[in-house]
């Protein structure tokens, strides 16, 4: 039986280059961090995980991507593709929020969220 969400994980190649993004430029504060290739991030409604030891598994930006709720959609995607970061997909609306899609350091899709209505 499911009991709940335990964690989203990304696995990474360089942990202290995938630091930098998620801690600096997106502003998340670690968590917990084990010094062996395991960091979390507490996110309101779950843990958020980078990893070098996921052995087999590789960055992508194919995969999926997990969901960031941000205040502005425009100005964090600008904000990261001014520093070089790669925009995937440029800001859109749906009827119920604004979202983009850009890279980590890594390779990995992260989508950047508004929401505009509640379900």
């Amino acid at each position: 039986m499911v009991k709940g969400l335990a964690f989203t994980m990304y696995p990474v190649k360089d942990m202290q280059r995938a630091r930098r993004f998620y801690e600096l430029d997106l502003g998340l504060t670690a968590a917990r961090d084990n010094a062996a290739g395991w960091v979390e991030y507490d996110l309101p409604g779950g843990t958020f995980a980078i990893t070098t030891m996921a052995d087999g598994c590789a960055p992508s930006s194919m995969a999926g991507s997990i969901g960031l709720e941000v205040d502005n959609v425009d100005g964090m995607t600008e904000a990261l593709r001014k520093k070089g970061h790669t925009v995937k997909l440029e800001p859109l609306s749906t009827p119920v929020c604004r979202m983009s899609v850009v890279l980590d350091t890594e390779g990995n899709a992260i989508t950047l969220h508004q929401a505009t209505q509640s379900w």
